[in-house]
């Protein structure tokens, strides 16, 4: 791991250990991971947290890509790599150089004893590397192939790049909030790559049950950044097409709606979306009255009004802090909450109460604050067993599973075919 060895304290955050020993309900699945930065990683945590064995296969020269994305401290030139600690847990790594034959040779063996393979090549890679699909099926014809890309296997855009950013552009989630300046804005998180793990964890559930409990076949998964996302955003295609009007740039769905800011600087997140909480809203600013004017009533009526629904909730807030803010509207049943940072997520009661974040670790190095699993289930939860693998570290256990001998994975490593870690 890299990282300082001092830093903001974790107190009061409860103290997770790992425990190689713990057994989830995917016990027994096998998950080949191809991938690389965030969309796959995000997929693969999903299974690994409930007890599959993810096998990160890295590139022998450089590892995942997602192990750069680190963090800048001034103790630590290198960076923290947080976003690797966290997306990278319950997993062991296998460092392969694919470009090399005998290591693409090492992978199509263990592709005939796993369950699923993920991977996130431009379209076309993995059949250049002799793992087209029909072969892998061939030789494990159970075996679910989940492919990850920008825009999908087929359709013009194939072969372009995919990032994320792009995604979040294409699918007009950018234009749903604008600057100060008119500008469209991009989230501040990796969200499309995020909904395409989510997404590509169901449909790999779905397609082990296809082969687990229909006695089924294995499948190649198609899952495209671009799909998940525009599966969250709501009905505005199918309003433009019954319609033929476009949602306002920007325009809300409910009034009053907002982030709103305190006399603190600190800011609350309010939602009057329904005729009954924005009675709650009115009454609770002073102005109960309002809900019996027609321009209030109905949530269409708001809407077209909510400049000035806005302004008299903000000069209303405006005069108190945060904790005054909050016990005010709570008081009046209204829903209403802050605003967080990372600080004070690690500070907020609820937070530490319910375990949202844990300080989890093993012993031999510092602990790693991160989510815990999530979500919780009563009867077979998920359990955090093993910490972020250094890259290889695991290629050596895992060949030797294979049958290779510790001279052959010696040779293997000696010429750069492998890394052990």
């Amino acid at each position: 791991m890299n990282g300082p060895t001092s830093g903001p304290p974790a107190g009061g955050l409860p103290r997770v250990a790992f425990d190689a020993a713990r057994r989830g309900v995917l016990d027994g699945v096998r998950v080949l991971d191809l991938s690389r930065l965030v969309a796959g990683n995000m997929l693969t945590l999903q299974l690994a947290d409930f007890g599959a064995d993810v096998l990160k296969i890295e590139s022998a020269r450089g590892g995942d890509t997602l192990r750069q994305w680190t963090q800048p401290h001034p103790e630590c030139p290198e960076g923290y790599d947080g976003w690797w600690q966290v997306y990278a847990r319950n997993k062991r790594s296998v460092a392969l150089d694919l470009r090399s034959p005998r290591a693409c040779g090492l992978l199509r063996r263990l592709c005939g004893r796993a369950q699923v393979l993920v991977e996130s090549f431009r379209p076309g890679t993995l059949e250049t590397m002799g793992l087209d699909p029909a072969v892998l099926h061939a030789d494990n014809p159970a075996l679910i192939v989940v492919r990850l890309s920008g825009w999908g296997q087929t359709g013009p855009y194939r072969s372009l790049p995919g990032f994320g950013s792009l995604v979040e552009g294409f699918s007009g989630f950018a234009l749903k909030s604008r600057d100060s300046a008119g500008a469209p804005v991009l989230p501040g998180i990796a969200l499309a790559d995020m909904v395409a793990g989510m997404s590509g964890a169901f449909a790999v559930m779905a397609a082990l049950r296809e082969v687990e409990v229909n006695r089924g076949k294995g499948q190649v998964i198609d899952l495209s950044l671009l799909e998940p996302m525009l599966a969250i955003m709501g009905p505005d295609v199918t309003n433009y097409a019954r319609t033929g009007v476009k949602p306002a740039e920007g325009a809300k769905i409910a009034s009053p709606r907002g982030a709103y800011r305190c006399a603190d600087g600190r800011w609350v997140a309010m939602s009057g979306s329904t005729d009954a909480m924005a009675r709650k809203v009115f009454e609770a600013i002073g102005k109960g009255g309002l809900y019996d004017d027609a321009r209030y009533r109905t949530n269409a009526a708001r809407l077209a009004h909510d400049a000035e629904i806005d302004a008299m909730v903000q000069a209303f807030i405006a005069r108190m802090d945060q904790s005054a803010c909050l016990a005010h509207f709570r008081a009046h049943g209204v829903t209403v909450g802050p605003i967080h940072d990372a600080e004070g997520l690690c500070r907020d009661e609820h937070v530490r109460s319910r375990g949202v974040y844990v300080a989890a670790g093993d012993g031999a190095d510092e602990d790693v604050v991160m989510h815990a699993v999530a979500p919780r289930l009563s009867g077979t939860p998920g359990a955090l067993r093993r910490r972020a693998p250094r890259h290889g570290e695991h290629t050596g256990q895992v060949l030797r599973d294979l049958g290779l001998s510790q001279e052959d994975i010696r040779q293997l490593h000696e010429q750069g075919d492998i890394k052990c870690g």
